[in-house]
């Protein structure tokens, strides 16, 4: 038995007394987790210095290095986001429907959680904690796999999180960290049938695809994020210059980050003329298609037919002067990946036409895709952003982490 069937095996030993633990206890853990992530703060965020200078030395770009870095602050909204689970209801026992049959069955469909799910994710630390919190709160088991580039911050992280579990009372194993950030670790645990009952990847497209192709385990598809902003005719350009700026450079290294903008023809001008000196706060590389390379010259870079499908994940965008609504709603629907995409317009039914029409998970009108968030959404730090349409789609919070069982009370009926 290799070392990640034992993690397997112990994994799915402590997803027996996790299901049944109870809110109080769970909270109790969650507690307990916070509370260390603050007091031993100083022993995550040196963990945390040696990857960022080992990312540096091997010539991380500046927008991954941020998606990496964890400073007093972001320990801190993470506290903060495990908290906020404690908050949140329990899913787990809840019976979403209970009615008596024509034959004196009672049938009732009961909240349970998943089991044990396993989290593939790139260099994003915070994840090793949100995904932790929210898989103990919906009484699932977590296996994480982090990047390499995070690996010290997530063994401290976990070992930390384990701690607060066993003064809880609770198995460590509830939450364990594959040690190995091999690409056989990777590809083991995607085909670890048997221990895993969920597979969920968190990073780039290429992870993403890669799971989903490879595994054989079941996958939850989360986070591509090629998202669009359509600027209308009849929008407010100030606005759409402000949302535009949010959307791309609040944090472009996230899955939420728009990558292109598509911008009617009549008002593109007066877009860019507002917008621009926005973006070059950040440098924004332009890479646009050739009317608007007619308005922005040399301040753009004639866009590729590939930066149609790109997630740049950087201060990129991409730029597409469109004719009208329905050629705005055609594109978004040929390029995107399913996750947020946004209108801005004064015209209520233009806005209600591209809520309609734009098959994404998330729809806006008039506000940034930077809003795709659990936290945001009000479910709490989040797991991903499911971008599929079975079981779960957007912000996957506890419920999303939760399936059900048919519970039958009978008097001896028969059939």
């Amino acid at each position: 038995m290799s070392a990640l069937q034992r993690q397997g095996q112990a994994a799915k030993s402590a997803a027996y007394i996790l299901s049944t633990a109870g809110t109080a206890k769970k909270n109790a853990a969650l507690e307990a987790i916070a509370k260390i992530l603050t007091e031993r703060r100083q022993e995550w965020l040196s963990a945390n210095r040696e990857d960022v200078a080992a990312a540096e030395s091997a010539g991380m770009r500046p927008a991954l290095l941020d998606r990496l870095t964890l400073t007093e602050e972001r320990v801190a909204e993470i506290v903060e986001g495990v908290r906020q689970i404690i908050a949140l209801p329990d899913p787990i026992g809840r019976v979403d429907r209970m009615e008596t049959r024509p034959n004196g069955l009672i049938i009732g469909k009961r909240r349970v959680p998943l089991g044990v799910i396993a989290i593939i994710f790139e260099a994003r630390p915070n994840v090793t904690v949100d995904a932790a919190a929210l898989c103990l709160k919906s009484g699932n088991v977590c296996i994480l796999r982090g990047g390499k580039e995070a690996i010290r911050s997530n063994r401290c992280a976990a070992a930390l999180m384990r701690e607060a579990l066993a003064s809880a009372g609770l198995p460590e194993d509830c939450i364990s960290l594959v040690q190995d950030t091999d690409r056989e670790t990777a590809h083991e645990l995607m085909h670890l049938d048997g221990y895993v009952d969920v597979l969920i990847p968190r990073g780039g497209a290429g992870l993403i695809r890669t799971v989903a192709r490879e595994a054989s385990v079941p996958v939850i598809r989360t986070g591509e994020g090629i998202c669009h902003i359509y600027v209308d005719n009849e929008a407010d350009l100030d606005m759409a210059a402000d949302i535009l700026y949010n959307a791309k450079c609040s944090r472009p290294s996230v899955c939420n980050a728009v990558e292109c903008v598509l911008v009617q023809k009549d008002v593109a001008e007066g877009l860019w003329q507002k917008a621009l000196p926005l973006l070059d706060r950040h440098h924004v590389e332009l890479r646009a298609d050739g009317e608007a390379m007619k308005i922005l010259g040399d301040r753009a870079l004639p866009a590729a037919e590939s930066d149609w499908d790109t997630e740049y994940d950087d201060y990129i965008l991409a730029v597409r002067t469109v004719d009208d609504l329905e050629e705005a709603i055609s594109f978004i629907n040929a390029h995107n990946t399913g996750h947020s995409e946004s209108i801005v317009t004064a015209n209520y039914f233009k806005a209600q036409r591209f809520l309609d029409a734009v098959d994404a998970a998330a729809v806006y009108v008039n506000a940034s895709t930077r809003f795709t968030d659990g936290g945001e959404f009000g479910l709490g730090a989040e797991i991903g952003i499911s971008t599929q349409k079975m079981h779960a789609r957007g912000p996957m919070g506890l419920e999303e982490l939760t399936s059900c069982k048919y519970v039958v009370y009978g008097e001896g009926q028969v059939r």
